[in-house]
């Protein structure tokens, strides 16, 4: 395995923000050669997949400027420097939702864009739930939402739902909830 690993020669950080780093590496590749690699590095995020006791997906539409258009996702959020996911996945479902869960259960993880990000989301399960307060950050703009399975199935359709996470979550929801029907 050792033949596919590139040594790295030099790190640059071109830029330090509030959600993002971006390095420039310069690597030798497994046949001597040299390349530079641009690394977004992210301290990662979670994501909850929330369900109602009537099997309806708590879900936030909000505006995504990377993509110039509104999306609808499950509530997700980024780590806090030394936060653990599951902390971490509570806060963000009661910040963006009102909503707490008395059962938060890891799902599974996974890297977005492993190509040029060490981005690593953590997915959570969350029923049982009881309303509170939402709590949205100051610059966080979102619409609540409680979708039926055959909605979600519609809006990954229509690309209102169009990312990795929240379609994962729509699959996983309905591998669970045929598995019910079938107990």
């Amino acid at each position: 395995m050792d033949h596919l690993i590139e040594k790295t020669i030099s790190k640059k950080e071109i830029y330090k923000g509030k959600i993002i780093n971006l390095q420039v590496e310069e690597v030798q590749l497994p046949n001597g050669n040299t390349s530079s690699r641009e690394i977004v590095k992210h301290p990662g995020a979670v994501g909850v997949i929330a369900l109602t006791k009537d099997h309806k997906i708590i879900m936030v539409r909000q505006y995504r400027k990377a993509l110039e258009k509104i999306l609808i996702e499950i509530p997700a959020g980024k780590l806090d420097a030394g936060e653990k996911p599951i902390d971490c996945a509570n806060r963000e479902l009661e910040e963006e939702t009102g909503y707490h869960a008395t059962s938060l259960e890891y799902i599974v993880s996974f890297y977005t864009s492993p190509g040029f990000a060490d981005e690593k989301i953590y997915l959570y399960f969350a029923e049982h739930l009881t309303t509170g307060v939402r709590k949205p950050d100051e610059d966080e703009f979102l619409d609540l939402l409680e979708v039926s399975l055959e909605e979600a199935e519609q809006m990954i359709d229509n690309e209102e739902i169009h990312d990795a996470k929240t379609i994962y979550a729509v699959s996983y929801v309905k591998g669970l909830l045929e598995a019910k029907k079938s107990n």
